[in-house]
């Protein structure tokens, strides 16, 4: 981007004061943006202030609002909840409770507010704002504060973040807490999985989600539920039938467990509400399986914030303090959000207004306008959901006559498996015949393939790894015996799901296209892999999955020294030579340095960081974390660097030393890699049948140009197909990395967040946009 970059540091705080609240219900990752919001006031010279118990602290004043210092938000980042309390605050909704609020802020001289909460705390906060200047002089007329004051802080700056497990607020793609909500829910219904297979048993879950069912569709999504009750789109007349029908033909398939979600505001079309009891009632009646009710509960705000969450956090409130920087007495109250990986800033009252027609179309039983309504993410979950949780029946189904092979390439990656049914499932409904390839391209050559079809796939979506097989070797040594078995098999299509390798060997095919004509034929390259190097996206599935084992085992590190004396631990992560899963899992655990390779570093660094380490132990601090990517420096080894701190650090800290491994690409999928995966599947494939009938001539598939070889990749907002051969220039094969890596740009932040003074380009940001204007393709960050 050709921009003349725009430094924040010509942005100063000084004389500025900023109060931070959480209010209403809490969430995980609140902690993470109070954390962010004190250390960035803090670093632009403003005073910060905490409000205990949210707006009822505001009203109560005296110990509840208390000045704050770097020191006092350290190690609550892994914390769930809210450290600084929130209440339902009555008062607050009167005109003498406001009043009371805005003299125990004028007495500080607070002027600027940063909120977390939900809908309702959020239009609360503008009410205070609209009535600021006549509150202050009703002060004045009772004599409690001056005329001085009265235009000394004449105006009340509002920045919202919003905190919600529901992910209910319309104009965010995700708000904070909800992946670490679905966390814990994916969590439960894997344990779950385990025993309603070991019996044959129905399970009904309730989630939360009065007015919203987000957690109950994208749960429903990543764990292949049977049938999903949410409030926005309510079963047809006739639904009692058609979902019995369906959970026995399942069984029939030899499926041995049925798992059905109920959000806890779920309705059929009369607005009657469906609970979790009817659903296992009408199961036992009509079916006479062994049924059981599980209401997840308050489980589900619980826990630590997921990595997402926490970065989410942080992003959201540096760009809420620097939005408040920014105000002026015109710029209306906003909401800091995340559009794709993007953070913006929208007009609070448009999306509070927004978010208030859901729940009326909803009420006036205008069903798929409240769909709608909610957003394009969740209106591709809904469709999504629906085309691959029902099969139709055969006589249906269309019939192409073309053959979709599918196969994994490079190491394993979590997701993997959720892309592979999705593209067997999709691939089904459009007509095709799917192939899966075992070994990637190794297999090929071998003949290791094989028709599968939509059973086959059945509870895929949360298993690790690759069921498929998956090998590092490319094609080229093996082209005649690929074409060969293309020939043998008609394949008319490819599906690659993978890393680096998966790139580079569609590459290889698409150049050998001149040689071969059976390559000459549509291919799709499904981006997985945790090193997220590969060029065309933002995004790689699986990279996720990693991301929360690091910060996962960050945590578990940095607690084995709680009640030693101060402790600094080395950890070496993964991911070749890109710098992403060090650089974001510094970000997420709270770590004081990131050395990658993207961002070359000398023995003065080294020895500036370590310097800057030894002062921050010597006050309150007890424990430092230093991220170091395995491939940064062929030199400065993590021994070299664990060896250095631990001789400079002498007297003040010890050190350890941990390599992370191969725990990094084990496990089962995040929620995000699940969802991701599925829907990129989902997408590919579509574009697939379309690229089949547009080749379509003579009886024969002939594809031969740069745009029937692509990568879809999340760019910034949106999903993309981009030829392979556009993106060889965007490419460092060397290093197997892209030229341009938008995460880099986050550097800075991590630095702020641990103390350290530079400079962080916020060109992107500082533009108010509006709800109705965020692009309608806004295919996301969000799952």
């Amino acid at each position: 981007m050709d921009h003349q970059p725009k430094f924040f540091e010509n942005l100063s705080g000084a004389g500025k004061a900023i109060a931070v609240l959480t209010s209403g219900g809490d969430a995980q990752g609140m902690n993470a943006a109070v954390r962010a919001v004190v250390r960035m006031g803090i670093y632009v010279n403003a005073k910060v202030y905490f409000i205990y118990e949210g707006y009822q602290g505001m009203v109560d004043g005296g110990d509840n609002i208390v000045e704050v210092s770097w020191e006092s938000v350290s190690s609550i980042l892994q914390v769930g909840g809210t450290v600084i309390g929130s209440a339902r605050c009555k008062s607050f909704r009167t005109r003498e409770g406001r009043l009371q609020a805005a003299f125990n802020l004028v007495q500080r001289g607070i002027t600027n507010l940063c909120v977390i909460g939900g809908d309702g705390s959020l239009t609360g906060a503008n009410l205070f704002r609209e009535e600021w200047s006549g509150l202050l002089e009703e002060l004045a007329q009772k004599g409690k504060i001056d005329a001085e004051a009265v235009k000394k802080y004449a105006y009340l700056n509002i920045v919202g973040m919003v905190g919600s497990i529901d992910n209910d607020f319309c104009g965010t793609d995700m708000t904070i807490g909800t992946d670490s909500a679905l966390h814990r829910i994916i969590e439960v219904v894997d344990a779950i999985m385990t025993t309603a297979q070991s019996h044959q048993r129905t399970f009904v879950l309730e989630v939360m989600g009065r007015h919203c069912g987000y957690l109950a569709l994208v749960s429903a999504l990543a764990c292949g539920a049977d049938w999903v009750f949410i409030p926005e789109y309510p079963p047809e007349e006739g639904w009692e039938d058609t979902m019995c029908v369906k959970l026995s033909e399942n069984r029939a398939r030899k499926k041995r467990l049925n798992i059905i979600i109920v959000a806890e505001g779920a309705i059929d079309c009369h607005n009657k509400p469906i609970t979790s009891e009817k659903v296992k009632d009408l199961v036992v009646q009509r079916l006479g399986f062994d049924t059981r009710v599980t209401i997840l509960g308050h489980v589900q705000r619980g826990g630590t914030p997921s990595a997402f969450d926490r970065i989410l956090a942080s992003r959201m409130g540096v760009e809420a303090v620097l939005a408040l920087l920014e105000a002026t007495p015109d710029t209306p109250a906003c909401v800091v959000s995340l559009s794709g990986n993007q953070a913006v800033r929208l007009p609070l009252m448009e999306c509070v207004q927004m978010t208030q027609e859901v729940q009326k179309a909803m009420d006036e039983g205008r069903f798929l306008e409240a769909v709608r309504l909610r957003g394009r993410s969740f209106e591709n979950n809904l469709n999504t959901y629906k085309l691959l949780s029902h099969k139709k029946p055969d006589a249906e189904l269309p019939k192409t006559n073309f053959n979709v092979a599918v196969l994994n390439v490079g190491a394993p990656a979590a997701g993997m498996n959720a892309a592979v049914r999705a593209a067997v499932r999709v691939g089904m409904t459009e007509g095709h015949k799917i192939f899966a390839v075992i070994d990637g391209f190794e297999g090929f050559a071998r003949g290791k393939i094989k028709e599968i079809s939509w059973g086959d796939v059945g509870g895929w979506t949360g298993q690790g790894g690759s069921i498929l097989g998956t090998k590092r070797t490319l094609p080229a040594k093996y082209l005649e015996k690929i074409a060969e078995q293309m020939r043998t098999n008609n394949i008319n299509a490819l599906m690659v799901i993978g890393g680096f390798e998966a790139f580079e060997s569609c590459l290889q095919l698409y150049e050998a296209r001149a040689s071969f004509e059976e390559f000459r034929v549509p291919m799709c390259v499904l981006p997985a892999t945790i090193s997220n190097n590969v060029p065309g996206t933002d995004y790689s599935l699986g990279a996720d999955t990693a991301l929360n084992a690091i910060v996962e085992t960050c945590d578990r590190i940095k607690q084995s020294a709680s009640g030693t004396k101060r402790r600094v631990f080395i950890i070496e992560t993964m991911g070749g030579y890109c710098g992403y899963l060090a650089n974001m899992g510094a970000l997420a655990a709270g770590a004081d340095a990131a050395y990658i390779f993207e961002e070359q570093f000398d023995i003065r660094e080294l020895q500036a960081n370590v310097e800057h380490l030894t002062e921050k132990m010597k006050t309150s601090i007890q424990r430092g974390l230093v991220l170091r990517n395995e491939n940064c420096n062929e030199n400065y080894t993590t021994d070299f660097i664990y060896q250095l701190y631990s001789e400079e650090g002498k007297g003040v800290f010890d050190c350890r030393k941990n390599v992370l491994g191969h725990m990094q690409q084990g496990g089962a999928p995040s929620p995000f890699d699940r969802n991701f995966g599925t829907k990129i599947s989902a997408k590919a494939m579509q574009w697939i049948s379309k690229k089949l009938k547009e080749t379509y001539r003579k009886g024969k598939i002939f594809a031969n140009t740069d745009d029937s070889v692509c990568l879809l990749g999340m760019r910034r907002r949106n999903l993309v197909f981009q030829p392979v051969a556009e993106l060889k220039s965007e490419t460092d094969f060397v290093h197997r990395i892209p030229k341009e890596q938008w995460w880099l740009k986050l550097r800075p932040l991590m630095k702020i967040l641990a103390k350290y003074k530079t400079s962080y380009d916020v060109s992107d940001s500082g533009q108010l946009e509006h709800v109705a204007m965020l692009p309608k393709e806004a295919e996301t960050g969000a799952i």
